[in-house]
């Protein structure tokens, strides 16, 4: 993605998860924003539904998606904000992957993977994305988890349209350094 759609794109995500009341739009219940009504308010005169739509089908992360209509756009997770994504529950793989910096290790080992200001706790089925994920802050850390053997214990996962597995909480007992 060169570097005019990395800036949009940054810009979808600030606003569909986190702060779409910066530019006055209202998002609905499930997160879902009506694109020429963004495209209003964002007031930047680049954007345009064609460029959305490339952004969406382009980027490498999957991190939106646009309604059957194409009239609207939200982003798949990752949201600080109240949206309810309509996530079913769902059984995960034996083993998900964490990934984080090595100066977030110690506290994470106290208080497990918290979701923090997010909705969920983000995990991955691949070691190499949770390592990219890691690099973005710092040095990498990869903590496996069992996810499987955490399904079957009463712990509660989702998975994104973006192939995102989620859960609210992984306890200390269930890190394992990979």
């Amino acid at each position: 993605m060169n570097t005019e759609l990395t800036r949009i794109s940054k810009f979808l995500s600030f606003i569909l998860r986190h702060k779409p009341e910066s530019i006055g739009l209202v998002l609905d219940d499930a997160g879902w924003a009506v694109i020429s009504e963004l495209i209003e308010k964002s007031r930047k005169p680049d954007l345009s539904k064609e460029l959305i739509r490339l952004i969406v089908e382009t980027n490498d992360k999957q991190r939106f998606c646009i309604d059957e209509s194409g009239t609207r756009i939200r982003a798949n997770q990752g949201h600080s904000i109240a949206v309810n994504l309509e996530l079913a529950e769902c059984t995960p793989p034996v083993v998900l992957y964490h990934g984080t910096a090595s100066r977030f290790v110690d506290g994470i080992k106290e208080q497990g993977l918290t979701k923090q200001q997010r909705h969920h706790v983000h995990l991955s089925q691949s070691i190499d994305v949770a390592k990219a994920v890691g690099a973005r802050h710092g040095t990498p850390v990869i903590f496996e988890i069992p996810a499987l053997k955490m399904h079957s214990e009463g712990y509660k996962f989702y998975k994104s349209a973006n192939n995102v597995w989620l859960i609210d909480h992984v306890p200390v007992a269930y890190l394992l350094d990979s």
